[in-house]
């Protein structure tokens, strides 16, 4: 017997369960994981409250970890007993000290990343890979808006696109917030509760606007995160921290300048194995070049998970948050 955090039914942090499990051998094509250190992030809470609906309940949660091939099942043929790998991935059910996983979801850690950078930086680092990368592909001399810039998607984003010679423009809710991440390559900051954050944003950029808002906060910023953009630009919502945006008329798009707008995943960027191995690897890369730096601020043990989503619901967190099993 194993033990993990389950979930009985959605809810509050109370619903999170330490219970006892089983893990059983692993199938064709999966792999038993002893796990060494495990990501906390938002989708975590959006499962235990049942925004995102998991398809049965009890259920393990928890989208991110790094551990150890304990065992391999057949047709496993490029990972072996020994081997340290992290994920970002499907399905849910990081929240344990062991687990079962598809092999085909699993990278091999370089040996100049350990396993507490891996599990504090898989689904945020890559997140922001696909993002400046991929979905709005960023330019030398662009200005962006990155709304939570302190957090721990947040401070990743700011570090890589200061490398990639980007000003960052970052919305944060305390003058503290402001310094971590101006400290992170933000070039300048906004803070959300105390001043007009599209005004600002026009003010900076000499009344044009920005080509693209990365807005993981939801509800509470759409209408902001549009205003900032300059005509044909791009909002990146990729995430729902103060609630789901409600139900938007299309037509304002062309009103507001022809803007675009865009609701990526992770999963989707990541569903092929070739772009899985391609989007880790340009994040071990820069991470081991020392332009990126994983921070790990704060640190629980997995059955004290309800704590930590307490602190991550209250703000209360910065940079990069994990569970050791």
């Amino acid at each position: 017997m194993t033990k993990a955090i389950r979930i009985h039914a959605p809810g509050g942090p109370e619903a999170l369960s330490w219970d006892e499990v089983t893990v059983g051998d692993p199938g064709p094509g999966e792999v038993r994981l002893r796990q060494t250190a495990v990501g906390l992030n938002y989708i975590d809470v959006y499962h235990r409250t049942g925004l995102y609906p998991l398809p049965k309940m009890p259920a393990v949660i928890g989208m991110e970890g790094a551990g150890v091939v304990e065992a391999a099942g057949a047709q496993v043929t490029d990972l072996k007993v020994g081997d340290r790998v992290a994920y970002a991935a499907p399905p849910p059910g990081a929240y344990a000290q062991e687990r079962l996983m598809p092999a085909d979801r699993l990278i091999k850690l370089p040996d100049a990343i350990d396993d507490r950078q891996a599990a504090a930086m898989m689904l945020q680092g890559m997140t922001v890979c696909y993002l400046i990368r991929r979905t709005y592909p960023v330019k030398k001399g662009d200005t962006v808006v990155f709304h939570a810039a302190a957090g721990g998607v947040g401070l990743i984003a700011c570090q890589w696109l200061k490398h990639l010679g980007v000003t960052v423009i970052g919305t944060v809710g305390s003058a503290e917030k402001a310094a971590l991440a101006k400290a992170h390559g933000c070039t300048h900051t906004i803070n959300y509760r105390t001043e007009d954050v599209a005004a600002r944003v026009r003010e900076i950029t000499g009344g044009e606007g920005v080509p693209v808002v990365y807005d993981s906060v939801g509800k509470d910023t759409f209408e902001g995160s549009l205003k900032c953009l300059r005509p044909l630009g791009l909002m990146v919502g990729f995430g729902n921290a103060s609630g789901p945006v409600p139900p938007f008329e299309l037509g304002r798009l062309a009103a507001m300048g022809s803007l675009y707008i865009t609701r990526p995943t992770l999963m989707t960027y990541t569903a092929k194995r070739a772009d899985l191995v391609a989007i880790a690897k340009e994040l071990f890369d820069v991470v081991i070049s020392g332009a990126v730096k994983i921070e790990i601020n704060q640190t629980y043990p997995l059955a004290e998970t309800a704590q930590a989503h307490r602190d991550l619901e209250a703000r209360k967190t910065t940079g990069s948050t994990i569970l050791l099993p």
